[in-house]
Order: structure tokens, then sequence, then C-alpha cells
């Protein structure tokens, strides 16, 4: 597992995690989830880029408000699916998955520099993020549609998933992450939505898994879902608890 763990004062060392959440994913008159609330907690925002949600203007006004908060801009791309969330499994050719990973990291790349900021990072959402995990040629076109769209990103991924393992591979920073809200299975890959107790929401459970993930080493970016009932909240006393644990929390380097 990747350390989170970094050289402090001597003797000592002091432990730092990225805390995101998933933004933007609103179309027209529909809203889901709380934009401007979230943006005061977290430190990196992955923006939903119009295939599985958002739209223009939603785009634009996430992109204006995480400018204004100091909280970096990250393209959450998808499977072309908006009836399903992106949550639904789809088969994409390889080039075309591609070409529809840069369109999605060129439109928001718009936002961003309009609001004085750029995309920071690209990760993939529900189906193809879990895709991604053990499908080679998935994991490749994602990291090629990166490239494609003109700039070394980082990449968010599962630790130890092909994706990860693509995106080093083609000289991309790779950055593992964990999931305060979801469960794991034994092999360490996220439990199915379609399965019971797959979404952590009573706010114990969330904040321990949070602190014992940090503690573990899990991941350089830790995630709270958006859509979650009570995300604001949620993701407050996670940061909170973070902090008093002696945890910085800051977008990763």
């Amino acid at each position: 597992m990747d350390s989170m763990i970094v050289a402090g004062a001597p003797g000592t060392a002091l432990r730092v995690v990225d805390l995101n959440a998933d933004l933007g994913e609103g179309f027209g008159r529909w809203t889901l989830t709380d934009d401007e609330a979230l943006l005061s907690v977290v430190t990196s925002a992955n923006v939903a880029c119009g295939f599985h949600a958002g739209d223009p203007s939603t785009m634009r006004r996430v992109c204006e408000l995480a400018a204004e908060r100091g909280v970096r801009i990250g393209a959450q791309v998808s499977y072309r699916d908006l009836a399903g969330f992106g949550r639904r499994a789809m088969d994409v050719p390889a080039r075309e998955l591609a070409d529809e990973v840069a369109y999605q990291i060129g439109a928001l790349e718009v936002f961003a520099r309009a609001a004085g900021s750029a995309v920071s990072y690209v990760k993939p959402h529900g189906a193809l993020y879990n895709r991604t995990v053990h499908d080679a040629e998935q994991a490749g076109a994602v990291v090629a549609g990166v490239r494609l769209a003109g700039g070394a990103l980082p990449v968010l991924g599962l630790p130890g998933s092909l994706l990860l393992e693509a995106a080093a591979g083609a000289g991309l920073t790779a950055v593992p992450e964990c999931f305060a809200d979801r469960a794991y299975t034994e092999a360490g890959t996220l439990v199915p939505r379609t399965e019971p107790g797959a979404v952590l929401h009573e706010p114990e459970a969330v904040v321990s898994q949070a602190l014992a993930l940090v503690d573990a080493g899990a991941g350089r970016s830790l995630c709270l879902h958006g859509d979650t009932p009570g995300a604001v909240e949620l993701a407050r006393r996670v940061r909170r608890e973070l902090e008093a644990a002696g945890v910085r929390v800051e977008g990763f380097a």
C-alpha cells in the first residue's frame, strides 16, 4: 500500500491525506450534490464531465467555486450513460473510449481555465472505475485518453488496479485512493452497489473506516461520495476527526 506518512520535525512523522468528493452531479434542473458546502471541506473535487452527470453550466459553476476556495479540479470521466448515472456495465471499443475520455477532460478544462484554474487530475467514475481495476484494455484506453487530452495528468484509482499500472507505465502519476463510505471485499476491491451494505451510511462507521484506512496508508487520497445521504456532514466530521488525530488534509502532491 502507498504510504501517507511524510517526514516532519526530527523524531516525528506527519500523516497527510487528500480528501476528494464527487461533485457537479446534476443535470439541467436536477441537482444531487451540495457542491458549495462540500467545496468548503474537500481538497480535491471530482467534477462530472457530462457523460454520467453534469452539464456546461454546472461544470462552469463548480469550477468557479473550486477555484475560489483553492480546491483542485479533477475530471471525473465516465461511460456515456446519463440514464444509468454511469453505473451500468458497458462495452466500449478502446479507441472510442479513449476519444470520449479526452473529450470529457477537454470540456472541463475550458471551464477550469476560465475560472483561473486547470484540470489537475483524472478519475474514472462508477462502472468505468470498477472495470479498469481488472480490464487491461479499458484501463489502457482511459490512460490513452488522458494522454490524448494533451497533458500528463495524475490518475486516481484503486490500489493494485490495472488502471494505476497502466498510468505508471505511460509515465503518469498513479494516485491510489481509498473510500471512507464504501465497503470492501476481502480482495480489496469495492463491494458492488447491487449488494447489501455496499455503501456505509452510519457516521461512526464512515469515520472509523476513514481513520483506519489512513492509519494503514491505504491511499494518498480519501474519497467521500457527494451523493451519499448526509454527505456534507459526513465530510465535515471525517475531516474534523482526521485533523484531531494529527492528520494533515491537503491536496496530493
